[in-house]
């Protein structure tokens, strides 16, 4: 594997940031915004992104078994609250686009547990960790390097 060191256009970057800023400040859930993004960054294996954002979400105080169940997130039980699950079954349906949209039940099922400004900005923040993802994926960047 080779690192691709090309620098992002700072522009882009500033954009990206801008988007991933607003949409975890809208929710409202410092704590919901780490794992939603874990979960993408594992979907779209992003080393950087999940070393990254592994960190942070310690720091917001998500536990360690949410941490180490996340990917099993369906199966955990009680691990993850209603709220949590919906924010990830949508993730995961924007993420994935499996069948090329996101199915009506995820959709509604996220929006019972978040106001509309709140549900926009959980889309927005899957659409920038996706977005990141693919940035650090394309470039090959790995993890290490941040400091949060």
């Amino acid at each position: 594997m080779t690192v691709r060191t090309r620098a992002l256009d700072p522009a882009v970057a500033r954009a990206l940031s801008a988007l991933s800023a607003a949409a975890k400040e809208g929710l409202g859930d410092p704590a919901l915004a780490e794992l939603v993004v874990i979960r993408a960054s594992q979907l779209n294996r992003c080393a950087f992104c999940l070393d990254m954002h592994l960190a942070i979400a310690r720091q917001y105080g998500v536990s360690e078994r949410q941490l180490d169940l996340l990917a099993a997130w369906e199966e955990a039980g009680d691990v993850f609250d209603e709220r949590e699950r919906a924010a990830l079954a949508l993730t995961e349906a924007v993420t994935v686009l499996t069948e090329g949209f996101v199915p009506d039940e995820v959709y509604a099922r996220a929006a019972e547990h978040f106001d509309d400004a709140r549900l926009a900005h959980l889309l927005g923040l899957v659409v920038a960790i996706n977005n990141w993802n693919r940035m650090m994926v394309a470039r090959r960047i790995p993890p290490g390097g941040h400091t949060p």
